[in-house]
């Protein structure tokens, strides 16, 4: 895969140090952070033409059930779990008839098993007496189905349904208060301060981007700010390794010449799939 350079300062050609958006010491309006986000998001879409949900799915259900298993583990281990979950519990019904321990028995990799494990017998029940089989379309329905939250449903929506949503995780709300788009920690504020900036046809895809962005550049603790193209829109420019070539080994999937999260992944995904479960 051919390496985007870190980005450079339109005036200086130099790699930049801090955004763009403000001078020092002069707050920066509310109009002038909406344009900076958008441009952003622009810059985002051309770094990850690629981007998509990193859970392996085939319907609806599948996607409900690896968004709930995602929880307090990685997608990674999700994806090598949910092969062998699916060809012993395919549908609602089956799921919701299973015996407790063979389910915990076959989720325990993802953690948190028994909890799991209560919710997607829950949820399968639920979506088998209350709709007929299918997963609800709508988030007011989606939120009533154990273990289903605002995240939860929005993930399910953009990407099964086509409904547009902002997914708020971790590494979203991370960015966006990086990037000083919002101050809020709640993740329903963030998700509506958010929505109020961009387009509703974007919050789908600007969901995939940011994570994306935030697995593969901008981690918690040590961001590569030194290899980001969009650092001179950056107003925490610094949080990390500025150091171009110490900040080129930081990067993760296929922007460091790793495998990805998915052993299913996208015909366009430029990276190699990751390794089924036991692999190594």
């Amino acid at each position: 895969m051919k390496q985007r350079e870190p980005a450079k300062s339109a005036k200086s050609g130099k790699p930049g140090k801090a955004a763009a958006a403000a001078k020092p010491g002069k707050p920066e309006s509310h109009l002038a952070m909406v344009r900076r986000a958008r441009r952003i998001n622009r810059e985002l879409a051309e770094i990850y033409p690629y981007a998509h949900p990193e859970l392996d799915f085939r319907n609806p259900f599948e996607l409900l059930v690896a968004t709930v298993l995602s929880a307090q583990t990685t997608d990674l281990r999700v994806n090598q779990t949910t092969p062998a979950l699916f060809a012993a519990y395919p549908t609602p019904e089956d799921m919701a008839a299973a015996v407790p321990e063979e389910l915990e028995e076959l989720i325990r990799p993802t953690g948190f098993f028994r909890a799991k494990a209560r919710s997607l017998i829950g949820l399968s029940a639920s979506i088998r007496d209350n709709f007929g089989g299918e997963v609800p379309g709508r988030l007011a329905d989606l939120v009533t189905l154990p273990g289903v939250g605002r995240k939860t449903a929005n993930v399910v929506l953009g990407n099964a349904f086509g409904v547009p949503g902002i997914t708020v995780d971790t590494h979203f709300g991370r960015l966006v208060r990086r990037w000083k788009w919002t101050e809020q920690e709640d993740p329903e504020k963030v998700e509506a301060e958010i929505a109020a900036i961009f387009p509703k046809s974007e919050w789908t895809m600007l969901s995939h981007r940011v994570v994306f962005h935030g697995r593969r550049i901008c981690h918690a603790r040590k961001p590569a700010c030194g290899a980001c193209p969009i650092a001179p829109l950056c107003p925490s420019y610094g949080e990390g390794e500025t150091d171009p070539e110490k900040a080129r080994k930081l990067l993760k999937y296929e922007m460091g010449g790793q495998p990805g999260q998915r052993l299913s992944p996208p015909p366009d995904y430029p990276g190699r799939p990751a390794p089924p479960l036991g692999a190594g």
